[in-house]
């Protein structure tokens, strides 16, 4: 089994850390293949960048020319897109925010996400809703830090992520969300100083997209996801190598 996990930003490396976390995660004899969009943000941090990393990653996908793949991982929390990825691609498409908000619901009755910034609540509260999962969110926090900002400290990355995980549980959680495909590898280190399980987004979309393609299950092409209508749709130049 093949499985594409695609980075919402263009920054290589969080790609590489990304495809680390999900191959921890996979199974015996699944492949993980990391796609980094060749434009959009450097980090994705508010709805223009959302919606700039979204058109990217559909052109990342609509134009990859790589081993054929089973399912589609989209590793950008509370990122645009994930509707039309279902609609052009063949396999399953298992989004990290969903997967991870529906993994923490079998795990508590109630559940929080920690995040980068503020700014990405909105964001993520809208996702969540969309996905049918946002009545068993109690809250979302941001840490305060940036995205690109998650790997330069790690110490303090840890320390921020504690701080909001204490106002996640204050609002009523029983289970942490990571809230950032940057943060994977984050819940080893804080859930037992926590006390509550952590689900990491990233891992719980690699699990549910092998659970999907070992059912034999894809999306469904009933009304929502029908494959795109054709026509004739310019797509922006590529830039120059």
């Amino acid at each position: 089994m093949r499985i594409v996990v695609t980075n919402c930003n263009t920054t290589q490396e969080m790609t590489e850390e990304i495809v680390r976390g999900a191959r921890a995660a996979a199974g015996p004899g699944t492949i993980v293949t990391g796609l980094t969009p060749a434009w959009g943000p450097a980090s994705a941090e508010g709805w223009l960048d959302s919606y700039l990393s979204a058109a990217a990653v559909l052109d990342a996908l609509r134009t990859y020319d790589g081993p054929s793949y089973d399912a589609v991982v989209l590793a950008g929390f509370g990122e645009h897109g994930r509707e039309g990825v279902r609609e052009l691609a063949d396999g399953p498409v298992v989004d990290i925010t969903e997967a991870a908000a529906h993994l923490a619901c079998l795990l508590g009755r109630r559940y929080g996400v920690v995040t980068t910034l503020e700014r990405s609540r909105g964001q993520i509260e809208d996702s969540l809703e969309t996905a049918g999962v946002a009545r068993n969110c109690a809250a979302v926090i941001g840490t305060g830090l940036g995205v690109l900002d998650l790997a330069d400290d790690p110490a303090r990355t840890e320390a921020a992520f504690l701080a909001a995980a204490e106002r996640v549980r204050e609002a009523g959680a029983e289970v942490l969300v990571l809230g950032c495909a940057g943060m994977t590898g984050l819940q080893r280190a804080v859930g037992e100083k926590l006390g509550l399980p952590v689900v990491d987004g990233v891992g719980a979309a690699v699990k549910l997209a092998e659970s999907l393609v070992s059912l034999g299950l894809t999306t469904s092409r009933a009304g929502t996801y029908a494959k795109p209508l054709p026509k004739g749709r310019t797509w922006g130049a590529r830039p120059r190598r």
